[in-house]
C-alpha cells in the first residue's frame, strides 16, 4: 500500500471517523502529537489526507481523509484476510493476543 505501519495506524483511525484533530489521534493510538506531525505530513503529500488548523484555535490541527485516502480504504481491507492466512492462525487466537497485549499497554500506564 506504500504506507509504513505507523501511517496504516493513522488512516485506520481516519477510517473509523474522519475528520479527527491530531490530538485525538494521538490519543487513540498512544503517541505523542509531535510524533505524529513528520507522519501527517507524509499523508498529506501522498494525497490521503488534508491537514486544517482550526479558525477559532489555530493550535488545533484537524486531520480529514481526501477522496483517495477513502479510495485507500478498500485495498487495506484485503490485509487482515492475507495476514491471518499468512500466520496460520485464527481469528480467536489473534483476538486472544491483541487482547493480552492491551492489558499489558494498559498496566504499563497505570504504573507511571
Amino acid at each position: 500500500m506504500g504506507l509504513t505501519h505507523p501511517q496504516y495506524l493513522v488512516m485506520l483511525a481516519l477510517w473509523e471517523e474522519s475528520p479527527l484533530r491530531v490530538s485525538e489521534i494521538a490519543r487513540r493510538l498512544s503517541l505523542e502529537p509531535a510524533t505524529l506531525s513528520p507522519l501527517l505530513k507524509r499523508l498529506e503529500v501522498a494525497g490521503f489526507v488534508d491537514r486544517r488548523r482550526d479558525s477559532g484555535d489555530e493550535r488545533v490541527v484537524t486531520v480529514a481523509l481526501t477522496t483517495a485516502g477513502r479510495r485507500l480504504r478498500r485495498r487495506a481491507e484485503q490485509i487482515p484476510p492475507a495476514v491471518i492466512e499468512r500466520l496460520g492462525m485464527d481469528v480467536a487466537e489473534l483476538e486472544e493476543i491483541r487482547d493480552r497485549l492491551g492489558r499489558l499497554i494498559d498496566a504499563t500506564r497505570s504504573t507511571r
